[in-house]
């Protein structure tokens, strides 16, 4: 068997999910729509994925972990712009993130059970604390550690924290290769 992260896609609406190079989409989760993953990111098992009514854009080296839910707020009467769903390269988001109609820079890391709302900014170099509430409209700056709901900056991050974002992201760049080939020799 070859392995085909595009057999665990779905079109919607005439718009069919773009994969970057060496992109792995566990079987388990679910990509549709107007979805573009950068190269070597990865979907984790009983992720949601959901581009059906505005763009998701993924960003390379990016790790969504199980049971995530991404999605977008649509274009009508009361927001006509609607929010897309941006994630910048070398994100981790751990497990159980809902992600809604925001913007995630580069190098970010979303602990585990936080909620990221509409029109929500966070910049590049952020770690956001496991079960943290981003609120609608809310920007967190660069260059810190929050938590809270809502979300609150608590301490600039340290040297250790900013050389975590590219380890963690090459870590499961490596992880997914793993599962590719494990599939893949089925």
């Amino acid at each position: 068997m070859t392995y085909q992260p595009g057999s665990f896609t779905r079109t919607f609406n005439n718009h069919t999910p773009q994969l970057g190079e060496r992109v792995f989409i566990d079987p388990s989760a679910v990509v549709i729509g107007d979805v573009v993953v950068g190269d070597d990111s990865s979907i984790w098992p009983q992720t949601a994925v959901r581009g059906d009514m505005h763009r998701i854009r993924i960003g390379a080296r990016t790790s969504v972990q199980d049971n995530s839910v991404l999605h977008i707020t649509h274009a009508g009467p009361y927001n006509p712009d609607g929010y897309p769903l941006t994630i910048g390269d070398d994100v981790t988001v751990a497990h159980s993130v809902t992600l809604h109609g925001c913007t995630i820079g580069s190098r970010v890391l979303i602990g585990m059970g936080s909620i990221v709302m509409d029109g929500a900014v966070i910049e590049d170099d952020v770690v956001v604390g496991a079960n943290s509430l981003v609120p609608p409209g809310k920007t967190l700056s660069s260059g810190f550690l929050y938590v809270g709901s809502p979300a609150k900056a608590v301490r600039a991050l340290s040297e250790k924290e900013y050389s975590y974002f590219c380890y963690s992201s090459a870590n499961y760049a490596k992880l997914k290769d793993q599962h590719i080939a494990e599939l893949a020799s089925d």
